[in-house]
């Protein structure tokens, strides 16, 4: 919002007051300044009010071209008694009055005045157009007054008159305070911030009541979205009469271009009071306005010229033709102002803001009206900024004002809100008085009663439709008597502990992914529907039971996460896409996986804290949200170089992924065989600890690779974090001062028996003498039968006790392979 101090003037003192001043009232205030713009800063130099006291046209030219004498006052003026200056404006032989930059001056875009020989004379100065100097875009013709206001005369500085001498602050307004986009608004917080009278520009308006007959027959069907609607009408309007200058370099200063002078009414008094209209040709009115929703089907060409599709949930305004405009939001093309209007039908209603918001971003329409109107905007002054607009098309467009008056009226009374006295104190923690805390109400237009010695009765402002708990009010207490005089005290810090067991064990696992290779990513939680068809989940799969968010920041990704490959998905894609080729990443996060029981989650207030019921009813609707471990990787898992090829990552980088993360969970982890989507059924692990499935580790299904663009043999293992039960105290391990035995078997066992079946068999049977055993070479070929593979372990035996013999390391030997011979049919090499 873009407002100037002279338009701010005029509501509250401000004579006297510095920009730093205002600035730091404003901040006060809770509003924050984005730039200041001083206006006098664009134009240096000498810029006088001048005279017109000939003008000679110069003939031979392609163009009119005039040579004037221009009276710049006594004290600038040659000795001539005049200056002469080449213009070669259209207007400039019949002005009266110009503004004259004298050589010296400096404008806009750095553009230096000197005298200088032209068309055969000196031009000694320049005669300015409302775009040279920067307040307008008009360069058709040079600015030009038939009269001066009173105190100026040749000679004078020229600021004034044209408002150079005006400061504009750029405000951000936040979306609780759609009051403050209005001068009213910002003039009533600058008054209040500055401890000065606040002249209300709606108390100059006396407005009529409605009539028995209407300026023109409406009907409000969706009295919800609009609650109220009052109309006035103008005939007889001057359709070329041109808005005021006075008007023009305000609407100028906010930012807003001159149009016509309804529009411009219309346009002014929304910056001024805060209450967008909409003028409509009333000659292109066909039959009654009716406010209604949309009906399937329907479309409306906007004043953009854009032809829309409307929705049922859309609030338009119809006529006979059909829909004429997006109540709110845009006014229609077929019944605008144009260059020929005489009759004007203004309108200023009161819409829900709901409605307003959603139409404006289904259509994309952004405007100035939508803007108000879902912030919320007075009810109260539809009728006085309509009235507003009657007595401006009177006065400077000739029209005669029509008598009738429509205010259809809906709205339901306002509760008061009750608020103990001593809340604000008890919430912000400074003492406020009584006295304080009803003057501070009263001055955001509060009406305050007393309902009891602790106990005031307050109803808000008409202007203040965010004021609606006892907590917006103890805020507005707060704001008017200063955040700055709050103190910081900060709150007793309990000891601690340091990490909790949970926080020690993600680091150890991030650090142990890390020194691994794997670097880390964190991806947004939101992923699409169509993930879950791309992972080849079924129709029944729990994955497929997503949080569905009911204000996504994406359309395209509405739904919350129930797995961590989707994120790990896209960031490799996107390395890929830049040129990697060797990708290897992890993420560690929060899942979402709604129960069968989860419901809506209950709406709590913010006035007391919550009770234990409440609490546990909230709790109950929000979703598990298990932390897990995922990894990602393809290309080359060890590069190639010097020392020989590269290998390339499979399968069994995943296991071991998992593997690390066991053991920076410090849990002991067993992998079997599994089929689980969207990995592939022949190379997929099932990853247990404690007998429980924490999660799954393998090659990606060739056709989620193909779905998703992936390269193929994609790898993936993801786990499930806070199922890892919590790791033994660790005690010192014995080290054994005697050597250690080392033996190696080679065992043949069917293709389809998992390696760590038969790890596991040799270890049971070995007993307390088995220090490690590790699997060292995997042979399928023609030394062996068909349909099996040769498994080659190394064995690591030691006793804590005494140097093994022969024997001992013999017999623990043969041991371990009659186990793995009697569980899984192993013979010995």
């Amino acid at each position: 919002m873009r407002v100037a101090v002279s338009w701010l003037g005029e509501y509250l003192d401000v004579a006297g007051r510095s920009v730093a001043e205002i600035d730091a009232a404003f901040v006060r205030a809770g509003l924050e300044v984005e730039a200041v713009h001083d206006l006098g800063a664009s134009v240096s130099g000498p810029l006088v009010i001048g005279k017109v006291l000939s003008a000679e046209e110069l003939t031979g030219f392609k163009k009119p071209i005039w040579y004037c004498r221009v009276d710049v006052g006594p004290a600038l003026n040659g000795p001539e008694g005049s200056r002469g200056i080449v213009c070669g404006a259209p207007n400039v032989a019949s002005a009266a009055y110009v503004v004259v930059s004298l050589p010296g001056a400096v404008l806009p875009g750095g553009f230096e005045i000197a005298a200088r020989k032209t068309y055969g004379h000196i031009s000694d100065g320049m005669i300015c157009s409302g775009r040279e100097l920067g307040i307008s875009d008009d360069h058709s013709g040079i600015l030009a007054f038939s009269s001066l206001p009173s105190g100026l005369e040749p000679g004078s500085d020229a600021r004034s008159l044209l408002g150079l001498d005006d400061v504009i602050f750029e405000l951000a307004i936040t979306p609780d305070r759609g009051y403050c986009f209005s001068v009213r608004g910002l003039a009533r917080e600058l008054a209040s911030s500055l401890g000065v009278p606040f002249r209300d520009p709606a108390s100059t308006y006396t407005v009529p009541s409605s009539t028995d007959e209407p300026p023109h027959p409406v009907v409000v069907e969706d009295t919800v979205g609009c609650d109220r609607f009052y109309a006035r009408a103008v005939t007889g309007l001057n359709p070329a009469a041109p808005s005021p200058e006075w008007m023009k370099r305000r609407l100028q200063a906010a930012g807003v271009r001159s149009i016509s002078l309804a529009v411009d009414v219309t346009n002014y008094l929304m910056l001024e009071l805060g209450q967008p209209m909409h003028a409509f040709d009333r000659a292109a009115l066909t039959g009654p306005i009716v406010v209604r929703r949309a009906r399937e089907g329907e479309r409306v060409t906007t004043l953009d010229g854009s032809d829309r599709a409307v929705s049922v949930e859309d609030l338009l305004i119809t006529d006979d033709t059909g829909p004429i405009g997006l109540a709110a939001v845009m006014g229609g093309a077929t019944t605008e102002i144009s260059s020929e209007t005489t009759e004007v039908l203004i309108e200023a209603a009161h819409w829900d803001p709901v409605s307003v918001a959603r139409t404006a971003r289904r259509h994309k329409l952004p405007s100035e009206a939508s803007k108000r109107f879902e912030r919320g905007v007075d009810p109260e002054m539809t009728a006085v900024a309509a009235e507003a607009a009657v007595r401006l098309l009177v006065e400077y467009g000739g029209a005669v004002a029509d008598p009738r008056v429509l205010d259809l009226d809906a709205r339901g009374p306002v509760s008061p809100i009750s608020l103990p006295v001593s809340l604000p104190s008890r919430v912000v923690g400074v003492p406020y008085s009584r006295s304080v805390v009803e003057k501070r109400l009263r001055d955001v237009g509060c009406t305050v009663t007393t309902a009891g010695e602790d106990e005031l009765w307050v109803l808000p402002a008409s202007w203040r439709p965010d004021l609606t708990d006892p907590v917006d009010l103890v805020e507005e207490v707060a704001r008017l008597e200063g955040y700055d005089n709050i103190p910081s005290v900060l709150p007793p810090t309990p000891s601690s502990s340091g990490l909790t067991d949970d926080q020690r064990r993600r680091r150890t696992v991030a650090r142990a992914l890390a020194e691994a290779g794997y670097v880390e990513v964190l991806s947004y939680p939101f992923v699409a529907p169509s993930i879950h068809d791309a992972f080849g989940l079924d129709a029944d799969d729990p994955r497929r039971s997503a949080v569905r968010l009911a204000n996504p920041l994406s359309d395209a990704e509405p739904e919350m996460r129930t797995s961590l490959l989707p994120g790990l998905v896209k960031a490799m894609l996107r390395n890929i896409g830049r040129g990697q080729r060797d990708v290897s990443l992890f993420e560690m996060g929060l899942v979402f996986l709604p129960g069968a029981e989860s419901g809506p989650a209950p709406r709590l207030g913010v006035d007391r804290r919550p009770t234990d019921e409440e609490l546990a009813a909230l709790y109950a609707a929000v979703p598990s949200q298990p932390r897990h471990v995922a990894v990602l990787l393809t290309g080359d898992r060890d590069p190639a170089g010097w020392w020989g090829p590269g290998r390339p990552a499979s399968w069994a980088d995943a296991i071991e992924a998992a593997r690390t993360v066991a053991a920076g969970a410090g849990v002991a982890l067993e992998v079997r065989r599994g089929d689980l989507a969207p990995w592939h059924p022949g190379r997929c692990a099932e990853l247990v600890v404690d007998g429980r499935v924490v999660g799954h580790a393998g090659e990606l299904h060739p056709r989620v690779v193909a779905a998703l663009e992936l390269p193929s043999r994609t790898a993936a293992m993801e786990l499930n974090l806070d199922a890892l039960p919590a790791p033994e105290v660790p005690t010192a391990p014995v080290i054994s001062p005697f050597p250690p035995a080392l033996l190696d078997v080679a065992l043949v066992v069917d293709e389809q028996v998992p390696a760590g079946e038969v790890e596991k068999a040799l270890a049971e049977g070995a007993g307390d003498l088995l220090e490690s055993v590790r699997l060292f070479d995997v042979y399928q070929g023609s030394q062996i039968a068909e349909g099996k593979k040769s498994l080659a372990f190394a064995l690591t035996l030691r006793s804590p006790t005494q140097t093994l013999t022969a024997e001992q390391s013999t017999t623990t030997r043969d041991a371990a392979v009659t186990n793995a011979a009697t569980t899984h049919g192993a013979a010995l090499r």
